[in-house]
């Protein structure tokens, strides 16, 4: 017998039934939660206390922590420091980038990020400089730790969505559908060629350096870049679950937080900030903050809790892609009378397939949570439509 928790409801209990009577769905390793946010009813539950693999449901809970800490209009800065003196139009010392982690620097999706190597060229022709007669130095100070978790598998490294975070990243750290595991080197070829092409000579190397000059000042400071606030930020990594976005928000957590901004910090404090507003975390293990690691471990409790707390914050929905609309949900619910009427984060990876998000009423407020974890699922494509209709029988059309 499949065992089920469901509150009482004009439906009863064929919804959840159903759906773990489907051939996609394995029962012991699923787990459902769904409720009532303005009265706290729990409409459906199984295995709401199960420790199960997340996958990219993952960077609901990075991005809710890191925007309860920092708030929306935070962003990332890239300063680059002139380490020397001017002579007429020579500039005798180092162009110092310090990287501060941005993600967006010099990629190709949205957010859009100002072109930095622009930036440079117009603050130093504004200086009268046409020679620089030194290195240019990547500072990569800003973080510690090894820029892919450990648990990663070996498989998704050279892959694009398997990219390193780093402190200095450049064009989401990828060539195609591969990973570059050094940004900063493409980055200083790009600024060389873009040097070059405004006619400003460039004699040195380039050279990356661990530890912060510390002895530079804002009187030094040739551009200060920054991305677009980190809502935008949040909202592009979650409508195209993007790894390396999640990587660089968790860092910013662990920063926010007084911590190195290392991974390992950065999992470990997220977990501590949930227990200590309350959220059920027994069972809960958090590794990175994309969920690319199988050694996640969440329960649709822990979810469930993270969701309701922030349920009435303005942005935090608005991230999410609207069923049969946006991003990894565009052909989810299409159609169908819930079509616009959800938000979810999906997750999926080798026998995985999870949502974690909301329902949402006419004015696209959220009034219930949901989360649906699936682990050890049959065809992918079965396990989806099992929650598909899941989510049409207990939201049944008005």
């Amino acid at each position: 017998m499949l065992l089920a928790i469901v509150a009482a409801t004009s439906y009863a209990v064929s919804p959840l039934a159903d759906f773990l009577d489907a051939r996609a769905v394995s029962a012991p390793s699923t787990a459902v939660l769904i409720k009532d946010l303005a009265s706290g009813d729990v409409l459906v539950s199984h295995n709401a206390d199960k420790s199960l693999l997340p996958a990219s449901i993952m960077k609901t809970v990075t991005i809710a922590g890191l925007l309860r800490e920092s708030g929306p209009d935070e962003k990332f800065h890239t300063r680059v420091y002139a380490d020397g003196k001017v002579s007429g139009s020579v500039f005798e010392g180092d162009l110092v980038v310090r990287g501060g982690g941005d993600p967006t620097l010099g990629a190709n999706c949205a957010p859009a990020s100002a072109d930095i190597a622009g930036e440079i060229v117009a603050s130093l022709r504004g200086r009268g400089i046409s020679e620089v007669k030194g290195d240019i130095v990547a500072d990569v100070s800003l973080y510690s730790g090894p820029a892919c978790p450990p648990s990663w598998a070996a498989g998704d490294l050279n892959e694009a969505y398997g990219t390193g975070s780093h402190a200095l990243n450049f064009r989401r750290n990828a060539s195609g559908s591969r990973a570059v595991s050094n940004p900063e080197r493409v980055f200083f070829s790009y600024l060389a060629s873009a040097l070059r092409d405004a006619g400003i000579s460039l004699e040195g190397n380039v050279r990356i350096e661990t530890e912060a000059r510390r002895h530079l000042q804002e009187s030094d400071l040739l551009v200060d870049h920054t991305s677009e606030r980190y809502a935008e930020v949040m909202r592009s990594c979650m409508m195209r679950s993007d790894n390396l976005f999640a990587e660089t928000l968790l860092r910013a957590f662990a920063l926010a937080r007084g911590k190195e901004a290392a991974t390992s910090e950065g999992a470990s404090e997220m977990l501590s900030y949930w227990k200590k507003q309350g959220v059920p975390v027994k069972g809960v293990t958090l590794i990175d903050g994309s969920g690319l690691s199988r050694s996640n471990r969440v329960t649709a409790d822990f979810i469930g809790g993270i969701l309701a707390r922030m349920a009435d914050d303005d942005e935090y929905a608005s991230f999410m892609p609207l069923a049969g609309k946006e991003g990894t949900l565009q052909d989810f619910l299409k159609g169908t009378h819930l079509d616009a009427y959800v938000a979810m984060k999906t997750g999926s990876m080798k026998g995985i397939q999870c949502y974690a998000g909301y329902k949402l009423d006419e004015q696209f407020a959220p009034t219930h949570l949901i989360v649906i974890i699936m682990n050890d699922i049959g065809p992918r494509a079965a396990a989806r439509k099992a929650a598909a209709q899941l989510l049409m029988d207990v939201f049944p059309e008005p």
